[in-house]
């Protein structure tokens, strides 16, 4: 990650782009895994590894939108919105929640019955969602770490603001990701672009907790300033900054956002 936003955007003015965001959405969704047998090695045995490499794909992506999955539609419409003005990829995190629910409960039917196969045993199944997060967890520490920009949708659905000094969140996700970003060693635009480049939810709902959250390490954007950068990103033709010259539309636009919002 080269640089983390605490994005303050809670608008009808995105929906438009809802569908063309779905569209980008169930695409990439597509290519995430959930075949069990595909993750048992010689032995018979579950590898972890393989089922965080195999489970979320190598998928590139220049932003990784973090968001409330009561936010769920906001995020699509930015992601559907920014693809469309500038060709930037997001990587939403809801791409991963409801899968990791499916492959629990595949796990689950092969390993946690008892011998009837009518209910599960407690304890089995305590582990196989402890493994499952685990694994979550890395997957998404993984491609936060891939993408070189990082959005927080900060709404009121995500964040329990009681005053400026103190936020909470009731999600686990979101907590953790937000620590993460603080976390991972950040990384310059070149080692993102490469070499030569100029290129069912999981909730807490049912057990009340209160994360606190540190977002002092990201960077505010309201609305207005949002606004300002996707309305004031260079064309590709300007004569003004000559380093944007053949420049990618995503990269431009990035890096506009990178030198207004600080």
């Amino acid at each position: 990650m080269y640089k983390g936003y605490n994005l303050k955007l809670n608008r009808h003015k995105l929906d438009e782009y809802l569908e063309s965001g779905e569209s980008i959405f169930n695409y990439r969704s597509k290519k995430v895994r959930c075949i069990l047998s595909d993750f048992i090695n010689k032995s018979g045995r579950l590898d972890a590894s393989k089922m965080t490499n195999s489970w979320f794909p190598d998928i590139e992506a220049n932003v990784f939108i973090s968001h409330s999955h009561q936010d769920r539609d906001l995020a699509v419409s930015l992601s559907g919105y920014l693809h469309y003005k500038f060709g930037i990829k997001s990587f939403i995190d809801s791409m991963v929640w409801g899968h990791s629910d499916k492959l629990l409960k595949m796990i689950d039917d092969e390993y946690c019955t008892n011998n009837r196969g009518k209910s599960y045993i407690y304890q089995k199944r305590n582990r196989s969602t402890s493994h499952v997060h685990m694994m979550l967890s890395v997957a998404l520490s993984q491609m936060i770490n891939r993408c070189e920009c990082l959005f927080f949708v900060n709404t009121p659905k995500s964040i329990n603001s009681s005053n400026v000094i103190s936020s909470t969140t009731g999600s686990p996700w979101i907590y953790a990701e937000i620590a993460m970003t603080a976390l991972i060693k950040r990384r310059s635009l070149d080692e993102h672009r490469g070499e030569g480049v100029l290129e069912s939810h999981m909730t807490a709902d049912s057990v009340p907790v209160d994360y606190h959250v540190d977002l002092g390490h990201l960077i505010d954007i309201d609305e207005e300033a949002f606004d300002n950068w996707t309305e004031t990103v260079p064309r590709e033709d300007s004569h003004h900054i000559l380093r944007y010259d053949h420049y990618p539309k995503c990269y431009r636009a990035l890096d506009h956002l990178y030198n207004t919002v600080k």
